[in-house]
């Protein structure tokens, strides 16, 4: 077999058409998915994975757009967008002081790719927040589907800070979907029961359309058995929701954002890469299902509400 017969030679090859345009374009969901990818543990690759599915759907030929939620704005630097003080950022979509197309800057990663940046305006929102009136709703009433679709969106991701405050709770109110990440590591799943509980209250009282839709197992080094522990005790405990696709630990996905770049921009072929490549076609293969389980969801509030 000769070097161009490998899988690796063909997953790069893959990789290098995705990024001059050459791939097939992937499908476009029936509507957009907005989706909050959340963990109040720190350091499970939250905000690496945000901006590389979103690179990834991007590059595959859909309408991308990043809201970096985060005040520390890893998600802004890793896109490549300004997000120094005093540009129009995510804190003015709050405040509603500006609509979104007003604040969506192109990242130069990708033509379809856009950011809303985070600047260190958003770190005192949570306390301004608190005394505005639909405090939990602000990133809702001006995340409208509409819109969207009419600015190309395909996919809105919202990168959350590692913590489960207003902020982390506007975005669960605006997306129908939350995607967790979750480390192959000791205590994985410490925190995620409050998460959870969250999203329950959340559902029950103000999003009836939220959905747990994805988990995303990160970090994992195949050559550990602790790893392989952990990715079998999250797999049973959320089924079918974990993406088969798990992302590896990688210094090349952490050194990225150093560079300003996602993992596809700064080494394409690398073991990372290819794994949000895959992990985005995967991710999105499943918008039918999930607009199936979307539709029930209606259909069982109307049925109630007409008893």
């Amino acid at each position: 077999m000769s070097e161009h017969d490998t899988p690796i030679f063909a997953a790069a090859r893959q990789a290098n058409e995705l990024l001059h345009g050459e791939a097939r374009p992937l499908s476009r969901p029936s509507h957009p998915r907005i989706i909050t990818i959340a963990n109040q543990k720190g350091g499970v690759g939250k905000t690496t994975s945000t901006v590389n599915l979103a690179a990834s759907l991007a590059l595959g030929g859909l309408g991308v757009l990043v809201i970096d939620m985060d005040p520390q704005g890893n998600a802004s630097t890793a896109l490549g967008v300004d997000h120094r003080e005093g540009t129009p950022s995510s804190y003015e979509l709050l405040m509603w002081e500006s609509a979104i197309e007003d604040l969506m800057q192109r990242s130069p990663h990708a033509e379809r790719l856009f950011c809303i940046p985070a600047t260190i305006d958003l770190a005192g929102s949570e306390i301004e927040l608190v005394g505005l009136e639909h405090r939990e709703r602000r990133l809702a009433e001006v995340l409208n589907i509409d819109d969207l679709v009419s600015l190309g969106i395909d996919y809105v991701f919202l990168d959350c800070p590692p913590s489960l405050g207003l902020l982390t709770v506007n975005a669960m109110v605006a997306a129908s979907e939350v995607l967790i990440p979750i480390q192959c590591e000791y205590y994985a799943l410490e925190g995620v029961g409050q998460l959870l509980r969250n999203v329950e209250l959340i559902q029950q009282h103000l999003n009836r359309e939220l959905q747990i839709s994805t988990i995303m197992l990160t970090m994992y080094d195949g050559r550990t058995k602790l790893a392989e522990q952990v990715a079998g005790e999250v797999r049973n405990h959320f089924g079918d929701a974990v993406l088969r696709t798990v992302i590896p630990r990688s210094v090349k996905v952490s050194e990225a954002p150093g560079y300003g770049m996602t993992i596809l921009q700064y080494d394409a072929g690398s073991r990372g890469a290819l794994a949000y490549l895959d992990a985005a076609k995967e991710l999105n293969d499943r918008s039918d299902r999930l607009v199936s389980h979307s539709e029930g969801t209606r259909d069982s509030a109307g049925t109630e509400g007409s008893r």
